[in-house]
């Protein structure tokens, strides 16, 4: 599946309120490293920060992640999984 597919679904998954799981590689910026794949088993999407808060906003997804009660946020390109289907850019 597309990665700006699987976003687009999660988006429309969040608006009706039907929580979904995905994975990505980590990654910090900040710190220029990763700490590997985070797995997410029950999430919806969240309103998407500002450039003003986050220079990143545009190419990032923020999430809740309802098992731990977390906020979270992720690379969109660097999504692997959406409800178990593993996801590649075209």
């Amino acid at each position: 599946m597309d990665v700006y597919k699987a976003i687009a679904r999660m988006r429309e998954l969040s608006e009706m309120g039907i929580p979904f799981s995905f994975s990505f590689m980590s990654f910090s910026y900040e710190r220029g490293k990763s700490d590997g794949i985070i797995e997410v088993n029950s999430a919806k999407l969240r309103k998407q920060s500002t450039v003003e808060d986050n220079v990143h906003a545009d190419i990032m997804l923020n999430y809740f992640d309802l098992d731990n009660n977390e906020y979270g946020r992720c690379y969109q390109l660097l999504l692997m999984e959406f409800n178990g289907r593993k996801l590649e850019l075209n």
